[in-house]
């Protein structure tokens, strides 16, 4: 049976020190030491095998994990769980531990798309956990699965009610408010016409907007003059 340590040696063996150079330009606030430089794909593959075998779960219970790759295993571990009550419980041991914008962003499990209604309780006491990441991720989650048919007024209020003090709460909650505007465009347009967001947030989730391609030509143009 494979040890932490026998796993640690298999992620240091898919090592690109030439990805690892360019990716810690990233994530700034990681120590570069932490960073092996294991390709995405190449680790989703990795995470796909391993997660069938026995090992797996003592693993994810292994935190607080040594490196940004095992944190980014994690993950992908995480989305290969096929209940979602068990994802969730996963989740929340996990996330406290997650401190980068990649890992946080890369985890979504597919299980969620089909428990939308009990996911919003999760996603409730995440944005209340006063932990950048954590909400970090409960707005991503309400971005990926509440702009669609499963959209309600109720969530943009929501995610305008989280402080965007910290930088990385700041941007999500940017690409929140941009992806809503070119989904729910006649909806969200009154958060920018009669402003509520900070305007570092406001003029950047506008900016967002204005660089997607779902936008027209004069929706774009009138977002430029709602500008602070």
């Amino acid at each position: 049976m494979p040890t932490i340590e026998d796993i640690r040696v298999q992620l240091a063996a898919l090592a690109d020190p030439a990805y690892r150079a360019f990716h810690t330009k990233l994530i700034p606030n990681i120590d570069p030491a932490r960073i092996l430089g294991v390709r995405t794909p190449a680790l989703r593959q990795f995470a796909r095998s391993f997660g069938k075998t026995a090992d797996a779960a003592d693993f994810l219970r292994d935190l607080p994990h040594q490196t940004y790759e095992e944190n980014n295993l994690h993950a992908f571990l995480i989305e290969q769980i096929p209940d979602f009550d068990a994802a969730i419980a996963e989740l929340d041991r996990f996330l406290p531990y997650v401190d980068n914008w990649a890992t946080c962003d890369m985890m979504r499990p597919k299980i969620f798309r089909r428990h939308r209604k009990e996911l919003l309780a999760a996603i409730r006491r995440w944005l209340a956990s006063g932990h950048a990441y954590t909400v970090r991720y409960a707005i991503e989650m309400l971005m990926c699965h509440y702009l669609d048919d499963a959209f309600s007024p109720e969530y943009p209020r929501m995610v305008a009610a989280v402080s965007d003090k910290e930088y990385y709460v700041h941007m999500m909650i940017a690409w929140y408010f941009a992806t809503a505007l070119t989904k729910q465009y006649d909806a969200i347009l009154p958060w920018f016409t009669s402003p509520v967001l900070s305007p570092k947030t406001h003029n950047k989730a506008l900016q967002k907007a204005i660089e997607s391609y779902r936008l027209t030509g004069a929706q774009k143009a009138y977002l430029r003059t709602l500008k602070i």
